[in-house]
């Protein structure tokens, strides 16, 4: 039933108080102001967790879901936090259960302190929870049985004062008042003394008599005033004694002495003294605490025989800064005076400072304007200058720590930060007090730079070359292209493209590129003849939002293969009749009878070519230079060499593997250039053969007449030409240069054009009329040879040389 009562007795307080709550001032906290008047709330001890304080939303003005979108929090100025915040209905909600005696101890009122701040925008409250006492405390004497010496000639109405009983409980349900068994001798007052608490005195009502009584034994009761009430007890035993009619009395009362709270355990405080006029045992004074309570009993020891305070343990002046110690000197007879010590307890500074991070952003945009990092509390338990403090961070970092309200301070950036500069940032914050010595406490936060598009790919090179030989299989890998970012993830994610040509190459159907990693690939077959090379542009474009691109040229180069065999030009080998050649019977040994002309489509080594007779009607009498294919005599001719010779001659390039093609010349000795020389007379010719080589003798001269007006015109205007070009130095201002020749070989230009021109001098034939001519040392290469038209263009030198390809 005591139960019941009691719930309902509190249910009914707590109503009464809820209706009895003020309304909060409602305020606006800026970024550096907050409110100073706290709002109080209350509570019973020993309410249950998650019991309702406050409708916190209300009270401040505020809808219900804009706690939770400001990020409203509560903190506590103790170190437990007793109270959380419900953001989705804006309650104040208790953590856990409060003991009132736990928290506060003797304290009355028990207030317990609380901000809460809002993150967006920044703001901050201020306010109070009153925890309410109920009586769940009973009264406890420090010892359970007393005894008290009384001499034998007191008066009525002596005062004998008793150890208080103590009470943790606070107001009306703190201790109240002290009751004693009934007896005829003594009765009982309740006091206060200099700090408010009641304490017993036994007032004696009548005249003792040893020898009727030696001893008496009372029942002292210690009642508060909650409801149901509590109360406790304690024996008092009263011992009878001879008379002694002084007291012992302190030199000085009362004793005041200051002690550092860092003094070590056993350190002497001060020594008390008391002198008693009696003598024998009733001059003998012995020394104790009067009514102390734990906490001096557990602080401090005194020395009965010489009075000598001691430390038990270690101040604490954040706890306590000052101690009231009741001191009473007993003689051998039983009477005793009263003295009190007064102990000040100085602060040293030995609480380093606190720092709490209450909001912290681990990742900030590079590109973002001053944004807040941290909120930063600091406090230190010192006082004074000890609890005096400066907050501050590491140099050259872009933040800056800036003050808020009271112990709170913001970090944020100072200006846009550069990830790519710099990803991440330790930041120390240092808080240190001013005391002797300066005690300081750090910290280190990591801020990530999170990053934006705000670089794009740049490319290992401006411009790649690269080759492939002609021929190549289908989807070859060529090389790879690279390019990088200095953003990250997707930012730093890069696909490749080519780019559309500015001309009309079918860039998509000769070349293709790996999107992902830049390879490039030949989607066909090359022909160095029909292409040499090509050039396009690439593109690296990142993933970001917009995204970037960068650009490079790429230059494909056609490497020639030993694809195309020499072809001979001179003499054709297509015509209708074999081309023959006249030959004097009077030339000279050396004698120039012709020169197989031929070119290769290919280039460099591979249209490098050599001449070589391989069979001829005469051997020995006729050679063929190699590295021109001139045809000359080696010696003298005689009536006994044969009228008509077929010679066969090889062209081969200089390729890997080479490749030939063959030309057969037809030779036809005469005395001069008007009658073949026949050494034999005794062998008929048939009148078919005769017309057939007068044609062919017709049909040289016009070909000879024909090629010279050609040749002269070519000469002519490849000479000027030629005469224009300052860079020539030397041939009189009409100079061909001569390049780098093989010994028994002939360069011929890629693409089906001689890449060297060669230069012969002109000369007939004295003993001839018919309008022949000799090709000698070769000088320049300079003609190109079209595979289409197979044009051959001829320059001429100054000095009446002919340059035939």
């Amino acid at each position: 039933m005591d139960v019941i009562t009691r719930v309902f007795t509190m249910e009914k307080l707590e109503r009464n108080h809820r209706n009895r709550q003020v309304i909060p001032f409602l305020f606006l906290l800026l970024w550096d102001q907050v409110l100073m008047v706290p709002t109080r709330y209350s509570v019973l001890e020993e309410t249950e967790s998650g019991s309702f304080v406050a409708h916190l939303a209300k009270d401040l003005g505020l809808g219900a879901g804009e706690l939770a979108a400001r990020s409203a929090r509560v903190v506590s100025d103790h170190d437990k936090q007793q109270l959380i915040l419900d953001p989705e209905t804006g309650d104040l909600l208790l953590r856990e259960k409060l003991d009132r005696e736990e928290l506060c101890g003797s304290v009355d009122p028990c207030l317990l302190h609380f901000q809460v701040f809002l993150e967006k925008p920044v703001q901050f409250f201020q306010g109070e929870l009153l925890i309410q006492d109920i009586n769940d405390n009973s009264p406890e004497f420090p010892e359970k049985e007393l005894l008290l010496k009384l001499p034998e000639n007191s008066q009525p109405g002596t005062l004998l004062p008793l150890n208080l009983a103590q009470d943790l409980d606070v107001g009306s349900n703190g201790l109240q008042q002290y009751t004693v068994s009934p007896n005829s001798h003594f009765h009982v007052l309740t006091r206060n003394n200099s700090k408010g608490k009641k304490y017993p005195e036994l007032v004696q009502d009548r005249a003792l008599d040893r020898e009727e009584q030696a001893e008496l034994s009372l029942t002292l009761t210690a009642l508060d005033g909650g409801s149901p009430l509590r109360s406790g007890t304690a024996l008092v035993r009263i011992l009878i004694m001879d008379i002694n009619d002084n007291a012992p009395e302190f030199v000085n009362s009362p004793y005041e002495v200051q002690v550092l709270e860092s003094s070590p355990p056993d350190s002497p405080i001060l020594t008390v003294l008391a002198r008693d006029a009696d003598t024998g045992n009733f001059g003998r004074v012995s020394y104790g605490f009067f009514q102390a309570s734990d906490e001096i009993q557990k602080t401090f020891s005194i020395n009965e025989f010489t009075g000598e305070i001691r430390l038990k343990k270690k101040l604490d002046f954040e706890k306590t800064e000052s101690y009231n110690v009741e001191i009473e000197a007993t003689d051998g007879g039983g009477l005793s005076g009263k003295g009190s010590v007064v102990v000040e307890v100085l602060d040293v500074n030995d609480n380093a400072p606190e720092l709490t991070i209450s909001s912290l952003t681990s990742s900030v945009p590079e590109n973002a304007p001053e944004t807040v990092v941290a909120i930063i509390r600091i406090r230190d338990k010192d006082s004074g200058e000890n609890g005096k403090m400066i907050c501050f961070i590491s140099d050259h970092v872009p933040f800056i720590l800036k003050p808020s309200y009271k112990n709170f301070y913001t970090l944020v950036t100072e200006n846009p930060l550069d990830r790519e500069s710099r990803a991440e940032y330790n930041i120390t914050i240092t808080v240190s007090d001013l005391g002797t010595p300066r005690l300081t406490t750090q910290h280190t936060i990591t801020v990530q730079v999170s990053d934006i598009n705000d670089n794009a790919p740049a490319f290992s090179q401006t411009s790649y070359t690269m080759f492939v030989r002609e021929n190549n299989s289908p989807a070859l890998h060529i090389g790879t292209i690279s390019a990088t970012d200095s953003d990250s993830g997707t930012n730093a994610h890069i696909t490749y493209s080519l780019l559309p040509p500015h001309d009309q190459l079918a860039l998509h159907s000769l070349i293709s590129i790996n999107a992902d990693n830049g390879q490039l690939f030949v989607l066909s077959a090359l022909d160095y003849e029909a292409l040499q090379g090509f050039e396009f542009h690439v593109g690296a474009t990142d993933g970001g939002s917009p995204a970037l691109s960068r650009q490079a040229l790429v230059r494909v180069v056609v490497l020639d293969d030993n694809d195309n065999a020499p072809f001979v030009l001179y003499p054709m080998q297509n015509a209708s009749a074999p081309c023959t050649e006249l030959l004097p019977r009077a030339a000279e040994p050396g004698y120039l009878v012709t020169k197989v002309v031929a070119v290769d489509r290919d280039s460099g080594q591979n249209a490098w070519l050599s001449f070589q007779l391989l069979k001829a009607t005469e051997p020995g009498l006729f050679s063929v230079w190699a590295h021109n294919g001139e045809v000359r005599t080696t010696r003298l001719l005689n009536e006994r060499d044969v009228p008509k010779h077929k010679l066969l001659v090889v062209v081969k390039d200089n390729g890997e593997p080479p490749r030939s093609a063959s030309v057969t010349l037809q030779v036809l000795l005469v005395d001069g250039f008007s009658q073949p020389y026949l050494p034999l007379p005794e062998v008929a010719r048939e009148p078919a053969q005769d017309e057939a080589d007068i044609l062919t003798l017709y049909l040289v001269i016009a070909l000879a007449s024909v090629s010279s007006l050609f040749l002269l015109s070519v000469l002519m205007f490849v000479g000027v030409r030629l005469c224009r070009r300052a860079r020539e130095p030397s041939l009189g201002g009409c100079s061909v240069p001569e390049g780098h020749f093989p010994g028994h070989l002939v360069d011929v230009s890629h693409a089906g054009t001689l890449s060297q021109s060669y230069q012969y001098d002109v000369c007939l034939t004295g003993e001839s009329g018919t309008g022949e001519f000799k090709f000698l040392k070769p000088m320049v290469p300079n003609l190109m040879v079209q595979d289409t038209g197979r044009e051959i263009t001829g320059n001429l030198h100054c000095r009446d040389s002919f340059v035939f390809s």
